[in-house]
Formats: structure tokens, sequence, C-alpha cells
């Protein structure tokens, strides 16, 4: 049996990690906007919610291995041209998906390209730190996170019902929102880039490597949601909806707020999803490895299109608001067959998808 993987260099597990990231999102965002509040059948909502901050979680991961997997032959020559040259060209990336996320802001607040343009911009400031500065800064980044989180109301200027943001149109709202307390805030969602980045320095193609990862990530998962369950009830659970002298939510490792503990387990959840669609890319025939792989690799595309075409197509249909959880897990399954589909169809023709092109076009 011949796998991609056997033809290529290239880590296509990464590709296909990208893929169910995808699928993950559209589940997730699709709840959000066609969530009717009855959540049933249990089980199903319990995967649903199971999803939320980590399919966003695992694309920053990502993230960050491709900034480091890219720029190894610049950190390996030691040449400070080429170092240099791979700066700018994630620093011109980074200003590529600041725009465009904030052009597609208004279309879908939800939007978490503008938050990635930061993240790779502060990557490429960090993008020859050691590995150990990296995890430092990650640490750092979580400690200032937490402790805004203390001393001040993470809610304060949220509509969490329809994702508006109070004062976004103001300086110091648009800095806040950026930063410390919007969807997905760079303090301490940064964490996740960095750890990407330390995490492509390591050797992911070592088997031993890879299963050490798993044992440690799977130990990670299971102390901290078994944690959170015991002293915050079922997964989906909100903190927020804790007396405010309660000191449970301390361990929430929910999305909103993003505590330390939803980190360790939004991390640890992506590398779960990484290893394993790395072990995919090993051992799937091409005939089904390829259109996962071709998925994957028009995940900016994809990410517009889920709200621009999928959400449009149900809006036209009557069928963006009070769903049932069957019907909105349906369609989201429904466009992401078609979201492999079409991504098959356009790489047989093109070397890139639309948004890939131009990023590429502009931003090399």
């Amino acid at each position: 049996m011949t796998t991609p993987a056997a033809r290529t260099k290239r880590i296509i597990g990464l590709d296909i990690a990208r893929a169910f990231a995808i699928v993950g999102m559209v589940i997730v965002n699709f709840n959000v906007v066609m969530s009717s509040g009855v959540a049933e059948p249990g089980w199903l909502r319990f995967l649903v919610v199971s999803l939320e901050g980590r399919a966003a979680a695992t694309f920053v991961v990502l993230a960050g291995i491709g900034a480091s997997l890219g720029s190894r032959r610049a950190r390996e020559s030691g040449s400070r041209e080429d170092r240099r040259q791979s700066q700018v060209t994630l620093t011109r990336r980074a200003l590529f998906l600041f725009v465009l996320g904030w052009l597609f802001f208004p279309i879908w607040p939800a939007d978490i390209l503008h938050y990635y343009g930061v993240y790779l911009a502060i990557g490429a400031l960090l993008l020859f730190s050691s590995p150990r500065a990296l995890l430092a800064w990650g640490g750092l980044a979580t400690l200032i996170s937490f402790g805004f989180i203390l001393s001040a109301d993470y809610f304060a200027n949220w509509n969490v019902d329809d994702l508006s943001y109070e004062g976004i149109t103001t300086v110091s709202g648009f800095l806040r929102n950026l930063f410390l307390d919007g969807l997905h805030p760079v303090l301490p969602w940064i964490t996740f880039y960095l750890f990407g980045m330390w995490l492509g320095r390591t050797n992911l193609r070592d088997p031993e490597w890879r299963q050490r990862i798993v044992v440690r990530s799977l130990a990670a998962v299971v102390v901290v949601e078994a944690l959170a369950w015991i002293l915050l009830g079922p997964k989906g659970s909100r903190a927020e909806s804790l007396p405010d002298e309660a000191w449970q939510w301390l361990f929430s490792v929910e999305m909103l707020p993003p505590m330390p503990l939803y980190l360790v387990a939004g991390t640890a959840t992506a590398c779960l999803i990484i290893v394993g669609s790395i072990w995919l890319g090993d051992h799937l025939p091409t005939r089904i490895a390829t259109p996962i792989v071709h998925t994957g690799q028009l995940a900016l595309t994809l990410y517009v299109a889920h709200v621009i075409v999928g959400m449009g197509v149900l809006e036209t249909m009557g069928r963006l608001e009070d769903q049932s959880l069957v019907y909105i897990v349906t369609a989201s399954l429904v466009f992401s067959a078609a979201a492999v589909a079409w991504s098959t169809w356009w790489r047989r023709r093109h070397q890139r998808g639309p948004l890939e092109w131009l990023m590429r076009r502009i931003a090399g």
C-alpha cells in the first residue's frame, strides 16, 4: 500500500490535522449561530461542547509548528540575511491576516484571523529564540492573562448572546478586546502559538517522541477535564454562572474566560489531534488521505467560506437560527463533505486555494 507520506518529505499529517480542525470549527461556529438553546440529545451536546476552543487552539498550535518548520533552513544555516528574510515574510503574512480579519469582522464578529495576525507578528520577533525562551514567554503570557482575569470583569464589555462587544470601535476597547478579553485574545492565546513553535523544533517524525507526546497529553487531558467535571459539573458548564464568591471557577477548562487549565487542556488536545493525524498520514492509503490533505491545505479559504457560503446558504433557506442540535451537526457535516469535495477538485487544477494564493502573492 502506497501512502502520500512515503513519497514526500512534507509531514502531511499536519495538513490532515488542519482538515480535522476546520471541521471542528465549522461545527462549533454553526452551533453558535444556529442553536435554539435546546441541547439534546445529551451525548451529542457533549461532543459539540468538547470541540469549543479546542479546534481553534489546534489551528494556532499548527500555525506555530508551521512557523518553525518554515524557518528551519534559516535557523540551521545561521545566515543573518536568511533569518531576516524569514522574519520579514512572517511579518508580512501577519499583516495580511490582520487586515483580512478586520475586513471579515463585520460579517463574522467571532473572527480569529485578526488575532492570528498578531500571533504571527509576535512569532516573527521570537522566531529564532531558544526553545526554552519560547516556553518562558508563553508562561509569562499565561500569568499576565490570569492576573487580568482575577482583577477585572472579563465579560464587562461582552454580550455573549450575539457576540457584540461594547466599545470595539474605540482605541481602548479595540486594544482590550485584542489583547485581553476578546474571543481569542493575544494574552493568553499566544501561548498556543509559542508552544507550537517549540513543538515544531522537535522531531515530529520520531515515533518514540510522538508516543511520549501522546502519553503526556492524554494524561493532562484526563486530569484537568476530570478535575473540572468534579468541581464545575458536566462539560459545557459555564464558569460565569457561579456565585461571585465561588472559587471553583479557577479550575474552568472552558474557552471563556481562558483560565490556565483551559490552556493545558487545549494544548494537550491539539497535541493528540496532531500526533494522531501524523500517524494517519503515515498509514492511510493515498486515495483516502489525499482529499483530506487537500482540505487542510485550503483551510484559510474554507474558514472564510464556512461563514459566507455555508451560513449564507442556511440563511437563504431560513435555517440559520433556532435549529435543533441534530440539524446543526448534520448541516456542519454536509458543508464539511462539500468542502472536501471542492478542495479535491480545486487542488487538481491549482497549486493553492484562492486566499492562500492571494496571501502568497501579497506577503510572499
